[in-house]
């Protein structure tokens, strides 16, 4: 690959330095062009000087003549003067002489006049040539400057391309030793690439060997041995055992336990939301303190009211659902038994919804029709009665789905197996249509509120009973959202995690069928224990597990952390639910003893003067510090009040006795529980982050070891190398050897043959 990009970095360099050398030349053609003209223009200005020269001196013969010309004219100017006096003195005699002197004055006039006229023309023409050649020489030299500043720069710019040229060349020079030394290099690992083919070559032609007698004896072994393939059909194939993953369990018990979380918020929130509705019939828009409500709101109060029945099984049954899944079970859908029984709580819980829906809508319509309902009140429940009707379809079309999840554990024919992703995809789009659905509840419920608040005749318990159901609303929007976001994040792995079964196989056949495989993992669990026999000598693998987890932390194991987690997740929902529980209650006992009170100030009011101041009194004690200030002073003497007024005053002092007790020990268990759970989340953050730097080591580790392995692998080629190059001088000095032991033997040989020689002529010697 490196040399292939160096070889594609050449190549552009050699294009560019091309593409430069062309540009160079067009520009020295360009430089030459202009010092053509340059020269010519210096010729031309040669010519014009010489021109020039040619005129100056015509110029100064002329004037020279000029002179010579003034000079004869002054000379005949004064031999006329001369003559002059001389003509007076001889008149007479000299009518002959002045008629020659006339003669010869015109002829002298008129030699001077064209002499005169011929100068000035000499003179024009002196003067135009002058102021031509000044024109052209300054053109010239004009020109001459820009062309010099041209060839400067025209040179200026040749001499930076020939220095660029030079410093591309020894680059290029530069790059091509780099690329030869790297070509050097890449022969020497082609050739070690070679070696090691080879060497891979020959172990893949072991292997192979190895590979073919196994499988010749597996196959026998197969033939022999096997008397059915199970995967080849379906029925069979199903009943086998899945490989166990622990992690895909632990995983789907992790989500289960997040989706029980969200089910028990979602059901309190329900379980608000429908005992607030019920509340508010109570009081909207008929109080029944007051006035009897309609018999339409009061059955629609009666199905309110039994809003537990219906909500509490699905906490029930997401909860042995979450227990149902274990690390020792096989979850996928059609081992997954329990989520029947949360389908059918949640299509009870649907029938309840579609019961409850038409007084629902009924006692809106009612509220519109009530005299207090303006317009914009009656135009908010419009919209929440159509909030209504879409809440109850998405349930609807939730509890279908959930149905069909249901189906292939009970029924195997109701869903195939290549429905179940749609299926899937389908619940979380109705899990973000209740979300939208929540959300316009809220809003409309929200401007409702605020509208009934402005009433002139709203009271305080419709204010309150309002931001209840506001609260409720709220939070089961929020719920609807972190189940609607939790579900499409999951949603992918929930698809995923289908294909968790039987290999070779479409899934599990039959409900039967994956019981029968769980009955026969139990079974190879079992079997599989029975077959560990511990060793005396060393320790158990369960106590050596047991006493590492001990010295990495001080805590318990995980499965005793998540149950204790659990655990106090559930005292926590539980005290949760019963403050809720005794917070009505409380609500309750205080408009009953509002009521208990009413009652007695009525009674008391019909008795004596005595009496009703005494009740009066009493009850002012128990109401306001005003009331008992006006009664005193009313009253100058206290008056004992009867033997029912203490009883009141016992029982309230009992109940309110028994609910601070209540509280008190609702609100030790509840920071009791704040604690360990804080404890709890410490530990375990604890334990992620070792598990995290355990990771962390161990991918360090790892590294190391491919490192590691590297070198072990580079070490072993050179030893390979080395142990050639080894053997190559080993057999070169074996042949060198050898070659020295022929040479050898041969002289001993001669040796042999020079002895068996002299001897023989020793034995001639003497018998001679």
């Amino acid at each position: 690959m490196a040399s292939a990009e160096l070889q594609g970095k050449y190549q552009k360099l050699a294009q560019e330095y091309s593409k430069l050398r062309a540009q160079n030349q067009v520009l020295k053609k360009g430089v030459v062009d202009e010092q053509a003209n340059s020269a010519a223009l210096k010729e031309q200005l040669k010519m014009k000087d010489q021109s020039l020269r040619k005129l100056q001196q015509e110029m100064d013969s002329l004037t020279f003549r000029n002179l010579q010309l003034a000079k004869r004219v002054e000379l005949l100017q004064d031999e006329l003067a001369l003559s002059e006096p001389r003509g007076k003195k001889n008149k007479k005699s000299g009518d002959t002489s002045s008629q020659l002197s006339q003669e010869q004055k015109s002829v002298f006039d008129e030699d001077l006049q064209k002499k005169i006229e011929e100068n000035e023309r000499l003179h024009i023409q002196f003067f135009e040539a002058d102021e031509q050649h000044k024109h052209v020489e300054a053109e010239l030299r004009s020109r001459l400057a820009t062309l010099e500043t041209e060839t400067a720069q025209h040179q200026a710019v040749v001499d930076g391309l020939t220095r660029k040229y030079m410093e591309t060349i020894e680059k290029l020079q530069n790059d091509k030793a780099k690329l030869e030394v790297k070509s050097q290099a890449l022969e020497k690992e082609a050739k070690e690439c070679r070696l090691r083919t080879e060497d891979c070559q020959l172990q893949l032609k072991n292997l192979h060997e190895d590979l073919s007698g196994r499988l010749e004896e597996s196959l026998s072994i197969i033939n022999e041995k096997v008397p059915f393939n199970d995967t080849k059909y379906s029925q069979y194939n199903a009943l086998n055992v899945p490989l166990h993953n622990r992690r895909h369990q632990l995983k789907m018990r992790d989500i289960a336990g997040q989706a029980l979380a969200f089910v028990q918020d979602l059901v309190m929130a329900l379980l608000n939301f429908h005992t607030y509705t019920e509340q508010r019939i109570q009081i909207f828009p008929v109080d029944s303190a007051i006035d009897t409500i309609s018999p339409l709101n009061q059955k629609f109060s009666q199905y309110l009211h039994e809003n537990a029945s219906y909500v509490r099984p699905l906490e029930e049954g997401m909860l042995h659902l979450f227990e149902s899944i274990t690390e020792d079970t096989v979850t996928v859908l059609e081992t997954t038994v329990k989520l029947k029984t949360f389908s059918e709580h949640l299509t009870s819980y649907v029938c309840f919804l579609r019961k409850i829906l038409p007084y629902q809508l009924k006692s809106l319509e009612e509220e519109c029709e009530s005299s207090l309902c303006t317009s914009a009140l009656r135009a908010r429940n419009l919209e929440l009665s159509q909030d209504m009707k879409k809440m109850t379809a998405v349930f609807e079309k939730l509890q279908t789905y959930v149905s069909l999840l249901a189906l292939p554990s009970t029924e195997p024919d109701g869903l195939l197996r290549a429905n179940f992703s749609s299926v899937l995809t389908n619940v979380g789009a109705a899990l973000d249509g209740f979300h939208d659905v929540m959300k316009d509840i809220s809003k409309h419920y929200s401007q409702k509120a605020t509208i009934e608040h402005e009433l002139p005749t709203a009271t305080q318990k419709l204010i309150t009973t309002n931001d209840c159901i506001l609260s409720s609303v709220v939070a089961l929007t929020n719920g609807a959202g972190k189940i609607a976001s939790f579900f499409s994040n999951n949603v992918d792995y929930f698809i995923a995690s289908l294909s968790y079964g039987p290999k070779v196989a479409s899934g599990f056949i039959s409900p039967l069928s994956a019981e029968c495989m769980l009955q026969y993992k139990k079974k190879a669990a079992a079997y599989m224990k029975a077959l560990r026999k511990p060793l005396s000598e060393s320790v158990p693998y369960e106590e050596a597990l047991a006493n590492r987890r001990v010295l990495l932390s001080s805590t318990e194991s995980r499965e005793g952390l998540a149950q204790q987690v659990q655990q106090s997740l559930e005292k926590i929902s539980k005290l949760e639910q019963e403050k809720e529980h005794w917070m009505l209650e409380a609500q309750l006992a205080k408009i009953k003893l509002e009521k208990e009170n009413q009652r007695l100030a009525d009674k008391l009011k019909s008795t004596s003067s005595g009496q009703v101041a005494g009740l009066a009194q009493e009850n002012a004690s128990v109401g306001n510090a005003s009331d008992q200030e006006e009664t005193a002073k009313a009253v100058s003497e206290p008056v004992h009040s009867t033997s029912e007024v203490p009883d009141v005053e016992s029982r309230e002092d009992l109940i309110k006795n028994h609910y601070m007790a209540r509280i008190v020990e609702l609100t030790s268990q509840l920071q009791l529980a704040d604690s360990k759970s804080v404890h709890f989340y410490a530990e375990c953050r604890a334990l992620s982050k070792r598990l995290a730097l355990a990771e962390k080591s161990k991918e360090t580790l790892a590294e190391e070891m491919k490192v590691a392995s590297q070198k072990i692998s580079r070490l072993q080629d050179e030893l390979t190398t080395t142990k050639r190059s080894y053997e190559g001088q080993l057999s070169m000095m074996s042949d060198h050897l050898c070659s020295m032991n022929e040479t050898l033997s041969k002289q001993r040989e001669e040796i042999d043959i020079l002895k068996m020689s002299s001897k023989g002529n020793s034995k001639k010697n003497k018998g001679r």
